[in-house]
């Protein structure tokens, strides 16, 4: 599922104009009013056949983790805060990557618009991955699923200035292609039916996941091996570049290297 978050004057209707090019299932989220809510949350079916639902049981991330497995996209307005890919009408200041920002929404290009929204990294969980693993067609066969999370760490020591959060770009399909031969690579094992790797792109903050690894194999054993020398191989072999911002500072980690 791609995201995408629009912020400033008129975003809902930027949003619902992106909304009508995209070719696939589309959830949209507004921000409203505080709601007099009724036990833990609100459901309503609205006159054109649509749920809507209100309710304070989750976080934003929470959010978006369950819409991923049943959209194609995300598109959010009226958040200002989100680090996901953002367009801007107006000068506020955002935490996600800006993918455009104009003085005037009659500035913005609807449909050049949802051909980037169909280019940006889509937001992928975990749990998404597994249930990927599990149709694999060799998944009858499997007696293990081993999975690793990598996430953004707060502080090495203790008297390290606390990281904010980290962002990541990469060579645009070279990653790709080299994860894909990675995970082609490491099935050729004996007892090893499905590799996954995916790494996020973009702002990542403290505490959130940056990178997963996911191996479906016939026993354990082959599982934890594959999973440990995918995500070493991962990080020795695809070109990603790391930019940290701690309380102190801002730099590139390779050139600290």
């Amino acid at each position: 599922m791609q995201a995408l978050s629009i912020v400033g004057t008129d975003a809902a209707a930027v949003r619902d104009d992106i909304a009508t090019r995209l070719d696939g299932r589309v959830a949209t989220v507004d921000r409203a009013d505080p709601l007099d809510i009724d036990g833990d949350g609100r459901f309503e079916l609205t006159a054109d056949g649509n749920w809507t639902a209100a309710g304070t049981d989750r976080s934003f991330d929470e959010l978006l983790d369950s819409l991923a497995p049943a959209y194609d996209y995300a598109l959010v307005a009226g958040f200002s805060k989100l680090r996901l890919p953002t367009v801007v009408v107006g000068d506020r200041d955002v935490p996600g990557d800006v993918l455009r920002r104009v003085d005037d929404a009659s500035q913005l290009d609807p449909v050049a618009l949802a051909a980037e929204v169909d280019a940006l990294d889509p937001h992928i969980t975990l749990e998404a991955l597994v249930a990927e693993a599990t149709e694999a067609p060799l998944a009858h066969r499997s007696g293990a699923i081993a999975t690793f999370t990598g996430r953004v760490r707060r502080k090495d020591a203790e008297d390290d200035s606390p990281t904010t959060h980290l962002k990541f770009e990469k060579y645009e399909g070279v990653a790709e292609d080299r994860m894909r031969t990675i995970a082609s690579e490491l099935e050729e094992r004996e007892g090893v039916f499905e590799v996954l790797l995916h790494h996020r792109t973009g702002v990542v903050a403290d505490g959130e996941d940056i990178v997963f690894v996911v191996v479906l194999a016939g026993h354990r054993r082959e599982a934890f091996r594959t999973v440990e020398d995918g995500i070493d191989r991962l990080k020795d072999e695809v070109p990603l570049f790391k930019k940290e911002t701690t309380d102190d500072e801002e730099f590139w980690v390779h050139d600290r290297a």
